[in-house]
């Protein structure tokens, strides 16, 4: 699969995250609503109402949110809408589905790596065996075991593109919410599941730094430099604060509300 088919297109897709997912009220989402009821910001044409207004309403959430491809995936495999026809199979194919472009998403860049020419035909079969369980019912896949599988490759991954580094930059899932970072020296680091919550990274050097899982919400990324971080998605820099000095992996878009 190639990048854009891992990317979210609301426009081919039924609305399934705005029907399938719960959201309890907070700082995110504005209101209460339950699994398979549809948010009463969505249109008959299955777009949001308010898609240009979604954080002044208090839907910060919603423009988080990135399905991987998922939601258009599923739509176009069911061929008809939950408004034609029960949709609770597709609601439940949502996030295993999800998931799955997932790690589709960490293989493509995986594979782009010229570090990872050792496992690279690894790397291949890996994202074929998981694109073919994207054809079929979903409902029915291991996600467990497949993750842990495609888990394996992605550590090798980081290990041949990171190299050996000193201690101080191993952080694998380290605590940093709300840590002074500004301007550190990040590079080839390793900050899988790091929880980076409200963290001042403005203008730190994330070159190639193994960034899978870690929580980037309201990080400052201002001035950071991300080009060739490891297994960054675009969720993450949502979820971050940056601006027009940011510098972030030509596979993402820069996110609406970075100024």
């Amino acid at each position: 699969m190639v990048k854009a088919e891992l990317r979210a297109d609301c426009g081919s897709c039924f609305g399934l995250c705005c029907v399938a997912l719960t959201f309890a009220r907070s700082a995110d989402f504005a209101i209460d609503k339950a699994s398979g009821e549809p948010c009463p910001n969505l249109a008959d044409d299955f777009r949001c109402g308010i898609h240009q207004k979604l954080r002044t309403k208090g839907f910060n959430g919603c423009t988080v949110y990135d399905c991987f491809g998922a939601g258009q995936k599923i739509s176009r495999q069911a061929g008809t809408s939950w408004r034609e026809q029960p949709g609770q199979e597709m609601f439940a194919a949502l996030p295993i589905m999800r998931q799955l472009h997932e790690l589709l998403w960490y293989l493509d860049d995986a594979q782009q790596r010229p570090e990872t020419a050792p496992i690279r035909a690894e790397l291949q079969r890996s994202a074929k065996h998981v694109e073919a369980l994207t054809q079929q019912p979903v409902l029915d896949v291991d996600l467990g075991n497949e993750r842990a599988q495609v888990n394996e490759l992605l550590i090798t991954t980081s290990q041949l593109v990171r190299g050996k580094q000193p201690k101080k930059k191993e952080r694998r899932g380290a605590d940093l919410v709300g840590a002074k970072l500004r301007k550190a020296d990040l590079s080839r680091a390793n900050l899988r599941g790091a929880y980076l919550i409200a963290a001042d990274l403005a203008g730190a050097d994330l070159r190639k730094a193994d960034l899978i899982g870690a929580d980037l919400r309201d990080s400052n990324l201002k001035g950071a430099d991300l080009t060739d971080a490891l297994f960054v998605t675009q969720s993450q820099v949502n979820a971050a604060q940056g601006d027009s000095t940011t510098r972030i992996p030509s596979s993402l878009l820069r996110p609406d509300h970075w100024r």
